[in-house]
């Protein structure tokens, strides 16, 4: 069994780590780099960077800080935001990234996934999915950060996702994002049961019991975490224990 993986989620606004709600009401909360060695040094598994108003600028610009967080944090990092082009994955990689995560642009010209994959390999495109619950056991998928609706079901846009190449989804609930509530586990629980790529949850924890209780009723891969580390509410080291002890196959 694959251990399941903790990523940290660091949202990035003009060189600041930011956090908000539903994507929403950005705040600064530090230097994204200070943040990235701290939780490097406690223990996480990944490092996920998103440029969080890259939509509005038609760029990612994440890469001198990516470049800079590769000289003291050596686990994998993935960037996320503005990837439009395969010019673009390929900087991120160049810069240090070891996969690039894609929303907005997989929606408006689905082959990017696919070109992507057969150029970089399927390891390296993470396929982001930001949802909206609009009805039961219904999700619809976003663009521009959780701005604009792009039409599609979740689910199917999953299966698609996974057709065209991916190699993992990201899965960011916009209803949880950022309340401390916990995740959305019906979300993730049917995708992990509809897809055979990874699961990353995103999106709602404020307790390592709100990620015990993901794993315990989804099968997701990895999950995504980020208030409950920002505003010190546990640590790395709390969340993997309570998992750990609760039988979860976890990296300590």
């Amino acid at each position: 069994m694959l251990k399941k993986r903790i990523i940290a989620r660091i949202d990035i606004k003009n060189e600041f780590v930011i956090k908000g709600i539903h994507l929403e009401g950005l705040r600064k909360v530090g230097n994204p780099n200070d943040m990235a060695k701290f939780y490097y040094d406690e223990g996480i598994d990944e490092i996920f960077f998103m440029d969080a108003v890259a939509a509005y600028y038609d760029r990612n610009s994440l890469g001198e800080i990516i470049s800079k967080a590769t000289k003291s944090v050596f686990v994998p990092i993935t960037v996320g935001g503005g990837i439009r082009t395969i010019d673009d994955i390929r900087e991120a990689l160049a810069s240090g990234a070891d996969k690039v995560a894609i929303n907005t642009q997989a929606v408006r010209t689905p082959e990017i996934i696919n070109k992507a994959a057969r150029i970089f390999g399927s390891q390296c495109i993470v396929a982001s999915i930001q949802a909206k619950k609009i009805a039961h056991d219904k999700w619809e998928a976003y663009i521009d950060n959780g701005r604009e609706p792009a039409g599609l079901d979740v689910l199917q846009w999953a299966i698609k996702l996974e057709q065209l190449g991916a190699g993992e989804i990201m899965v960011t609930s916009v209803d949880q994002e950022g309340t401390k509530k916990g995740y959305d586990v019906a979300l993730c629980s049917l995708l992990a049961n509809s897809v055979s790529l990874p699961i990353i949850a995103s999106g709602g924890a404020g307790t390592p019991q709100d990620i015990s209780n993901l794993c315990r009723n989804s099968d997701v891969d990895a999950i995504a975490v980020a208030s409950i580390l920002h505003y010190n509410l546990s640590s790395i080291g709390a969340i993997k224990s309570l998992l750990h002890s609760e039988g979860f196959n976890i990296r300590l």
